[in-house]
């Protein structure tokens, strides 16, 4: 499960409409913009095309304002977001989502009958221990059940590390986030029991589809 911590470490506000934030991480000088104003934003095109992939059942993990999940349900598929934040809940409902409160490492609905599960905007950073996450939806997947997963370029090393976040002049608790690498996500994905099936990329931004292993 997740900390206290680690449910309020995300400011409420960022989840109501776009707002300048950065994700600052503990112990260096390294600062990452969170791209806020993209998240409360249409599905872009790049993102349309992993979209496009999913089959039903899906399962939006870390989903946010629920702009994915709002989209894969206006598609006709049957989807459903899941955040660690009421307030994000709330906006993904009110975007045209199915969306709960829970966290990835609680209680989750309906486990072992899920197609697809979706990790984009960073989400494989969730609880910083990509592994342990994929293990996780390897759970919760149906067998040959698929990952779409965002991960970094290929200048950015893989590494866990505590992360704030700054916002509004104000600086959050410290929470277990990860980068994964477009170049580690094989390894990291064949520890976790997936296979990696296609990384690939588009505008930019870095995709892998990873198949579950196994009965």
């Amino acid at each position: 499960m997740l900390t206290t911590a680690e449910a309020t470490a995300w400011p409420e506000a960022i989840w109501e409409g776009p707002a300048d934030a950065t994700l600052r991480l503990v112990g260096s000088e390294e600062v990452v913009a969170l791209p806020v104003s993209r998240w409360h934003g249409p599905v872009l095109d790049e993102e349309s095309t992993v979209l496009a992939k999913v089959h039903s059942p899906a399962l939006d993990v870390g989903c946010g304002p629920g702009r994915h999940a709002a989209a894969l349900r206006a598609f006709g598929h049957d989807a459903l977001g899941i955040d660690i934040s009421a307030t994000a809940v709330r906006t993904a409902r009110r975007r045209g989502a199915n969306a709960v409160h829970v966290s990835v490492f609680g209680p989750v609905p309906d486990p072992g009958r899920w197609a697809t599960a979706l990790l984009l905007d960073g989400n494989i950073g969730i609880g910083g221990d990509p592994v342990r996450l994929l293990r996780r939806l390897h759970d919760l997947l149906r067998t040959g059940g698929r990952v779409f997963a965002e991960v970094d370029a290929p200048g950015v090393e893989s590494r866990r590390f505590h992360a704030r976040v700054q916002h509004a002049g104000d600086l959050g608790p410290g929470f277990p986030w990860a980068f994964v690498g477009v170049r580690t996500i094989s390894t990291v994905a064949t520890r976790a029991g997936f296979a990696t099936e296609d990384v690939w990329s588009d505008r930019g931004r870095f995709f892998a589809e990873l198949r579950r292993l196994g009965a």
